[in-house]
């Protein structure tokens, strides 16, 4: 099974477009094709940003948390115990990364895919969400 964490934007896109790679994506999650990795600080982080009346579309406060406990549904939940901190140029791109080393994730899903230079070296891919559905064989 492929292991992922999903990048903050990744949500953000999903709330924006039922047609593009994202909320295909999350559309997926119940087949269980790949699992999702989740810890306390990332989800409070999609939390926050989802719920930034820019960024949640059409959807309710209420309706964020249906997302989000959906997400805790089919997430694996981490404790972080070790941070790697500083790693990255962005500190709030650290709760990702740190999620990713301890869950040994196969994939950061982004679209800021250099904001994550350097995570490679923990063998870890970043990629775009599309370049996700392709390696699952699909495509949009």
């Amino acid at each position: 099974m492929l292991n992922v964490v999903l990048d903050t934007n990744i949500l953000v896109a999903a709330l924006h477009s039922r047609l593009g790679a994202s909320n295909a994506i999350l559309a997926r999650l119940s087949e269980q094709t790949f699992r999702i990795h989740l810890s306390v600080p990332l989800l409070l982080q999609y939390e926050d940003v989802l719920k930034r009346p820019q960024h949640r579309g059409e959807y309710t406060e209420s309706e964020i948390d249906e997302i989000l406990d959906e997400l805790c549904f089919w997430g694996f939940k981490h404790e972080i115990w070790y941070l790697w901190r500083p790693m990255l140029p962005d500190a709030d791109d650290e709760f990702v990364a740190e999620l990713a080393v301890a869950a040994e994730a196969d994939y950061i899903i982004t679209f800021n895919r250099k904001d994550f230079k350097g995570i490679e070296k923990f063998g870890i891919a970043v990629i775009l969400p599309s370049q996700f559905l392709t390696i699952l064989g699909e495509e949009l």
